[in-house]
């Protein structure tokens, strides 16, 4: 491989870093960070998870995520409920404020995707969809 050529990883990496810079640079609300905006996709999509089944999803460790829940819960964004069948553990649920957010959240990605697939066909945004999918089942990743 020719050392000026991007490996697909450091490719990948880097559309990924800049995709998170441009949601960021373009969220509406500047109260809400990356990390809470990806936390509460999370739970909306994960709807009463525990909340050590969210810190894997997010790929971070519990006692981040349980300052990411402290500052979304004092936001009225979600709450915690205890978990019927394990006492020490919570169950994360969204509360209604948070659907404006993620409604905010969802427009903001749509655009930033836009901006990054501008210029390409309709086959090539699917080969692009189908290729990474393909790659992230190849690699045993839920």
């Amino acid at each position: 491989m020719n050392s000026n050529q991007d490996s697909l990883g450091f490719l990948l990496a880097s559309v990924a870093r800049q995709l998170r810079h441009a949601f960021q640079q373009r969220l509406a609300d500047p109260q809400l960070t990356l990390a809470q905006a990806r936390a509460l996709v999370y739970v909306a999509r994960h709807e009463g998870v525990r909340q050590v089944e969210l810190a894997a999803l997010l790929e971070v460790q519990p006692i981040t995520l349980a300052r990411l829940i402290d500052q979304l819960a004092r936001a009225g964004l979600v709450e915690r409920r205890a978990d019927a069948g394990d006492r020490r553990a919570y169950r994360i649920h969204l509360c209604a404020a948070a659907g404006p957010q993620l409604d905010t959240i969802f427009r903001t990605s749509a655009a930033v995707q836009a901006d990054a697939l501008r210029g390409l066909a309709p086959a090539q945004i699917k080969l692009v969809f189908d290729a990474l999918h393909r790659m992230r089942d190849n690699l045993g990743a839920p």
